[in-house]
């Protein structure tokens, strides 16, 4: 441990009671590692924090050295914003207690916590909110991102369950955010990310989940355009709330469930969560099954066992984008079909095609996200394991977006891209809304201490 090393100094933050980590300790290496395989960067120190005094005491050190901060909750965005070169990381994974109210149906989550954490501490109550899409995801980062998951068309995203924040500033105040303390800075954490400080820990409130139901649907990749028109009908016609899910070009994974002849090779899938049982999800799901999927699995399972089921693998290089749709009429559907042909693939990449609406909607004037307006979202998701498989993988998805640009609102949700550019950030909120949180991030951060995120600039003029 790095207690174990003669240190000079002023090597621990004044104060600070968790663990120091430098380059040549036994958990430096691992301890730097990050979701996104192409992200190698090394810290001069990393900061295992254990408490909120303990994040304050490391922020006060890293501004006081004049040393570029980075924050890592879950460390699954593909930017890798997570980790700096050189730089001071505020570690906050040992900060992952989530602790449930079940009679006022309230969660107060450490700001380290995982989506796992989150829903495993959940399941006893049958409660749940909106998470992301896996279980390793980052409680915070998703949530102050905007937080779009599974459950979104019935609970809306994360950040609409969101009842206070406890935060770390700048300048190592700890202050608290909710409807009636630091409102302006509350509805900015609503989809402006880790702009505005370092959460310590967020309260969510809950919803009663009594029951949820996994089905996985594949035929081969040439049935693609006929599925997602059978897919978009469904859920343009009326689908209930409670069928989350997408359309999904994927590699056929080794399961019992996948027909030999479709493993290993290109797919097109029907996911869907259904936050009820199994007999309502046959019903809502009958045009799909009278495609004849050649693999189904459908199961009532726990929530946390759903959002762990579909977990992608780590140590894969990855490259995210994202194009949110006002409509998805058929020559958009086929724009989108003909475009897998470069998907990298035999790989764990997707192509996925995600039906918004219902509660995300219904929001989307009381927070930062005009992106909530779009129909669908289309997001190349890319994970490969060769650096000579980059170029391809990032064109794929990049050509795929551009595809599709028809069709565009011009927004998009940051934590489904990488670093596209400051354009794209401001295309993130809409121009008024990137004023306003900019006028914020003035507040709390005029010096841009946080900048390592989809970069909100202070005092940005417009």
């Amino acid at each position: 441990m790095s207690d174990t090393i003669e240190r000079p100094p002023g090597a621990r933050p004044e104060g600070f009671g968790g663990v120091v980590l430098r380059s040549g300790d036994a958990a430096y290496d691992d301890a730097r590692t990050v979701f996104n395989a192409m992200i190698d960067k090394r810290p001069a120190m990393i900061a295992q924090c254990e408490s909120a005094a303990d994040v304050q005491a490391a922020v006060r050190y890293g501004v006081g050295r004049d040393l570029e901060i980075a924050v890592r909750g879950g460390g699954h965005g593909v930017a890798g914003t997570a980790v700096t070169e050189g730089g001071l990381v505020v570690d906050l994974r040992r900060l992952n207690d989530v602790q449930i109210d079940p009679e006022a149906r309230l969660a107060r989550v450490g700001g380290g916590a995982t989506w796992g954490d989150f829903d495993r501490a959940c399941r006893p109550y049958w409660l749940a909110t909106t998470g992301g899409r896996v279980s390793t995801t980052g409680v915070a980062g998703l949530t102050l991102g905007g937080g779009s998951g599974w459950l979104e068309r019935k609970f809306g995203l994360a950040c609409d369950a969101l009842v206070s924040v406890e935060l770390v500033t700048a300048d190592g105040r700890l202050i608290i955010a909710d409807e009636t303390k630091n409102t302006e800075l509350f509805w900015a954490l609503h989809g402006g990310g880790g702009n505005f400080g370092v959460a310590t820990s967020m309260t969510f409130k809950l919803q009663p989940l009594p029951a949820v139901t996994l089905a996985m649907m594949l035929w081969p990749a040439d049935a693609g355009p006929a599925v997602i028109r059978a897919y978009r009908d469904l859920l343009e016609q009326g689908a209930p709330e409670e069928l989350g899910g997408g359309a999904i070009y994927l590699t056929g994974p080794p399961e019992d469930f996948v027909p030999q002849h479709l493993q290993g090779k290109l797919v097109v899938a029907v996911g869907a969560v259904y936050a009820g049982g199994e007999a309502e999800l046959r019903d809502t799901l009958a045009p799909l099954f009278a495609l004849a999927p050649e693999g189904q699995l459908v199961a009532e399972m726990p929530y946390d066992a759903v959002q762990s089921a579909l977990d992608d693998p780590p140590g894969f290089r990855n490259y995210w984008s994202a194009e949110h749709l006002s409509s998805l009429p058929d020559p958009a559907i086929q724009a989108f079909c003909d475009r897998v042909v470069d998907m990298p693939s035999p790989s764990p990449s997707q192509q996925l095609l995600v039906p918004w609406g219902g509660e995300v909607l219904r929001a989307a004037d009381k927070w930062p996200l005009p992106h909530r307006e779009a129909a669908w979202v289309a997001h190349p998701f890319g994970l490969w394991a060769e650096p000579a498989d980059d170029a391809r993988g990032i064109r794929w998805a990049r050509d795929l977006c551009a595809d599709l640009k028809e069709w565009a609102t011009g927004y998009v949700y940051l934590n489904f891209i990488g670093n596209e550019g400051q354009n794209r950030v401001i295309a993130g909120f809409g121009e008024a809304n990137y004023q306003r949180l900019s006028r914020v991030k003035c507040e709390y951060d005029p010096e841009n201490v946080f900048h390592l995120n989809q970069n909100i600039e202070p005092g940005w003029p417009g």
